[in-house]
């Protein structure tokens, strides 16, 4: 699997400043702010945090383990899908990325009550004194009548010490419009820090 970018976490961090990335969203994006999000597998469409299988993985996917709290971000939907920027601060203390688990789990699940996700690692973009994760995420969810949707979400995390950052993109390939690209999103996190840390 791709290796994550590895260096020390930065300190200061001011969350409030991700709102900054709404004028990188494209064209005719209509913007909301975001505060009930703290995980990535809460835009995955998993409610909460999911359950992952193998279970180590998890920490991967939510970098705070289920606890963190007081999220700021953005989301912007358009024809090329729906994106994600979110700062979560995690009260216990600073992260670090476990460097053993990307080579454990190079693809993993995660189940939530009306969806699946199969995920596997994608490369991150590198931010100078940050460690930074990549994934795709395929996503299966059971609505009304036995169907089924299919969609995918890129999904990218820097570490920053008290607070991760995460964007996501969550696009349907059935879709007729053209999609925005995971590069889109690996672009947009490493803008996200770097307003955050202004």
């Amino acid at each position: 699997p791709p290796a994550p970018s590895t260096s020390a976490a930065a300190t200061h961090v001011d969350p409030g400043n991700v709102r900054r990335v709404r004028r990188d969203l494209p064209p005719g994006y209509e913007a909301a702010t975001v505060t009930d999000v703290t995980a990535p597998p809460g835009v995955w469409g998993l409610g909460g945090a999911g359950v992952a299988t193998p279970a180590l993985a998890g920490a991967l996917a939510d970098p705070a383990g289920g606890d963190g709290q007081r999220a700021q971000g953005i989301s912007g939907s358009g024809p090329g899908g729906t994106v994600y920027a979110v700062v979560v601060a995690a009260p216990m203390g600073p992260l670090a990325l476990d460097h053993s688990l990307p080579a454990q789990c190079g693809q993993w699940t995660m189940t939530g009550r009306r969806a699946t996700a199969r995920l596997h690692l994608a490369d991150a973009p590198h931010i100078d004194a940050a460690d930074t994760l990549g994934m795709t995420a395929d996503i299966v969810t059971s609505v009304e009548g036995g169907n089924e949707i299919a969609s995918q979400a890129s999904t990218f995390i820097a570490y920053l010490g008290d607070f991760y950052a995460f964007t996501t993109l969550v696009s349907d390939p059935g879709s007729p419009n053209a999609a925005l690209t995971p590069q889109f999103a690996a672009d947009l996190l490493v803008k996200s820090v770097s307003a955050v840390r202004g």
